[in-house]
């Protein structure tokens, strides 16, 4: 077992592996298939993926999990590569973007709905007439009218409304979650939510573009992602889905998967202090009315400046200096880094515990600086590793040129900032940490 100054040792020497930086690729390359279905803050991309999958999985046959998936873009690659996909994440927002993202649709069926859809011949005379006239009521969830009234204009907000109402009246799950992400993920751009933030700020002079237009170029644009993304799938994925693909709206501590059945973990934790992912994605949240209480809400999600422990304490010895540095300075921002390093260490011993043995877990994760104290999060999750069973295996330290990530935060508040008003850089590079069992 490696002591902590060896750990930081290890990362102090690190020089960047050039080959992970992936700069030969375009953001076409990137998005290609189905992983530019929706918006999502600091998704690592697919190549990266495939990189470690190539590197780490010899076999046909693989089961690839990933606790934080996010956006999904470990559980599509495995897909696409005819492996199983297991995984877990609070956000219910992002189950059903991965939900939707890693099932492949028979295009001539999807041509067929979506024309279906934006025809509406049968229902009410067109969609058109739909959303111009009142021949529909629309669907504004009662439970959070004041939410949405906030954030969109009158106009937007009752077209957004008929919008949902009409996707409701699709009978196939598969389909109706399909325009559910096409519909989540035209609400920024249709709200005054302030363009570019990332976090919930208003912009009272933003003009909101119309639903109807956005949601039909996203459908447009989605239905190319499936058409490619279909013909990547092996056939036997095709035939039998639910044989290859697990994933649940869950704790990263409770894994859908019995013990020493995963081949390989590839995932990237919520980072502490930089988003608050339930506040990110409430706009999507509100309108599919995914949480009764969204401030209760916030408090299940790993990272959040909304958790803290009283009495247990992080076993990593780096993670202790990082707290007790940050508790002379603030006491509260010292307890929600604690509770953070706390909840992934349980994390890492359940991916023990479902790893065979041979098996790795690969975390991408960066460090950070906040109120002048370093956060060394890759560092701490070397050493958290050990404590769990694992070998550090391997270091990669990767420049991130193409990574949808702010590269500015504010130093004293920790949180994202544009370029103009920050001071420090966010993550100028980051590593992979990968850890061995057995």
């Amino acid at each position: 077992m490696k002591s902590p100054e060896e750990i930081l040792d290890l990362f102090n020497t690190k020089k960047i592996d050039k080959d992970w930086s992936f700069v030969e690729y375009k953001p076409s390359d990137t998005g290609k298939w189905t992983h530019d279905y929706h918006r999502y803050p600091a998704k690592f991309i697919p190549q990266l993926v495939e990189k470690l999958i190539d590197e780490y999985v010899s076999e046909k046959v693989a089961h690839i999990n990933d606790p934080f998936y996010g956006c999904g873009t470990t559980i599509v690659t495995a897909i696409s590569r005819g492996f199983k996909a297991s995984g877990t994440d609070i956000n219910k927002v992002s189950y059903l973007i991965t939900k939707v993202k890693s099932t492949p649709i028979d295009p001539d069926y999807l041509d067929k709905k979506i024309n279906e859809f934006l025809s509406k011949e049968p229902l009410l005379g067109g969609i058109q007439k739909i959303l111009s006239e009142d021949v529909i009521q629309p669907f504004i969830p009662e439970t959070h009218f004041e939410r949405i009234n906030y954030w969109f204009t009158e106009q937007n907000k009752i077209e957004l409304g008929k919008i949902l109402r009409v996707i409701n009246y699709e009978d196939d799950e598969i389909i109706r979650n399909f325009f559910l992400v096409a519909f989540s993920h035209i609400l920024k751009n249709c709200s005054i939510w302030l363009q570019g933030s990332t976090k919930p700020t208003r912009d009272l002079n933003k003009i909101p573009n119309k639903p109807f237009d956005a949601f039909k170029r996203q459908l447009t644009k989605m239905q190319k992602g499936n058409n490619a993304f279909y013909k990547t799938v092996p056939k036997k994925v095709l035939d039998n889905l639910d044989d290859y693909l697990n994933i649940k709206i869950d704790d990263a501590r409770e894994q859908p998967v019995g013990d020493a059945t995963v081949d390989l973990i590839i995932s990237s934790s919520p980072y502490v202090t930089s988003y608050e992912y339930a506040d990110l994605h409430q706009l999507s949240t509100i309108w599919l009315d995914l949480a009764e209480n969204l401030k209760e809400y916030r408090k299940e999600f790993i990272g959040t400046a909304y958790k803290m422990y009283e009495t247990r304490k992080v076993r990593s010895k780096i993670a202790t200096r990082i707290v007790n540095e940050m508790f002379d300075i603030s006491p509260k921002m010292a307890k929600e880094i604690e509770a953070f390093f706390i909840d992934m260490e349980e994390v890492f011993d359940e991916n023990f515990r479902i790893l065979k043995n041979g098996g790795r877990c690969c975390y991408v994760i960066g460090d950070t600086r906040l109120k002048g104290v370093d956060i060394l999060n890759a560092e701490v999750f070397a050493e958290s590793l050990q404590y769990s069973g694992f070998k550090v295996d391997r270091i990669i330290k990767r420049e991130i040129p193409l990574k949808i990530l702010p590269q500015k935060r504010d130093e004293e508040t920790g949180r994202f900032a544009s370029n103009d008003n920050a001071n420090s850089e966010a993550y100028p590079v980051e590593y992979i940490v990968i850890g061995l069992k057995g």
